[in-house]
């Protein structure tokens, strides 16, 4: 089985995602011509190497065409009904809308309002619908089976969205954590967005403190667009597989074997299981905001 690991030490967006995946060898290819079966206004997918504190990341940025200036709103029931009607398989388009329906049942309780009338500011921009299903791109090409998360920063301080000055967290951010495990921070700047939670209440299967049992095949690290005082601003991505026989194997070329009771280094009370966390998984796959 093929899993992936989302190490979030620096927070998680859609862009950092995306980012990480691509370099972790998701096909931008196929991710940028599939892209194209949404109906948007012209952007362009800008894809740099960047340094974060001597780190080597894949950043990611939307270039918008300025002569076509986005939709300022759209409605979560619009983008609900472009990610069903573009064509994409059925496991991207149920990763899309896992991600968009928290983000948008969480808009819709923090406003007060049903979820089809939430309107998304940030997430309906071109480039969060661009994040969010380039990431499901990204681990369909990948062919994901099973995706762990570290715990998630969520960054403290204020910041300044549609509504007016708010509290990191945003609210719609708290929402989607609630029932997940969250990392303690002193950076005082937003290290989660809004689309980054999404992902990680939407699509994560398990959370563990350290890496579960794996065989690493691919690592990836996507840039953040601030830069954090003492540590990268990166999210680090790892696929590998699951093998049954990890610790009763013998290793590689050397032939190491390891005893039946070899310990891990971790314990079962380090991880995390998604679902039994009381956070709804309404998988009837509508989508939200950001």
């Amino acid at each position: 089985m093929r899993i992936l690991y989302l190490d979030c030490f620096s927070g998680i967006s859609g862009d950092m995602t995306l980012g990480a995946l691509v370099d972790a060898g998701a096909d931008r290819a196929y991710i940028e011509s599939e892209l194209t079966k949404i109906k948007l206004e012209p952007y362009v997918l800008e894809w740099k190497r960047v340094i974060k504190r001597g780190i080597s990341a894949l950043k990611l940025d939307v270039i918008l065409d300025p002569e076509h200036p986005p939709k300022k709103h759209r409605h979560y029931s619009e983008i609900v009904k472009v990610i069903q009607g573009a064509g994409f398989n059925d496991r991207v388009t149920s990763l899309s809308l896992a991600i968009f329906e928290k983000i948008g049942i969480a808009e819709a309780k923090i406003h007060g309002i049903p979820v089809e009338k939430v309107h998304f500011h940030e997430v309906g921009a071109i480039d969060s619908i661009v994040d969010i299903v380039g990431v499901a791109l990204a681990i369909d090409s990948l062919q994901i089976e099973r995706i762990f998360a570290s715990p998630v920063p969520l960054g403290s301080g204020i910041i300044h969205i549609d509504h007016g000055t708010y509290p990191v967290p945003a609210p719609a951010t708290l929402e989607m954590m609630r029932g997940l495990p969250i990392a303690s921070t002193n950076h005082s700047l937003e290290m989660t967005t809004p689309t980054g939670a999404g992902i990680i209440s939407g699509i994560v299967d398990e959370f563990s403190k350290s890496f579960p049992p794996m065989i690493v095949d691919t690592i990836g690290y996507g840039a953040g667009t601030r830069d954090l005082p003492n540590q990268p601003n990166v999210l680090r991505v790892v696929v590998g597989k699951v093998d049954p026989f990890i610790g009763k194997w013998q290793v590689g070329h050397e032939h190491i074997a390891h005893e039946h009771n070899h310990s891990h280094g971790h314990s079962h009370d380090d991880h995390h299981h998604h679902h039994d966390h009381d956070h709804d998984h309404h998988h009837p796959h509508t989508h939200d905001h950001q």
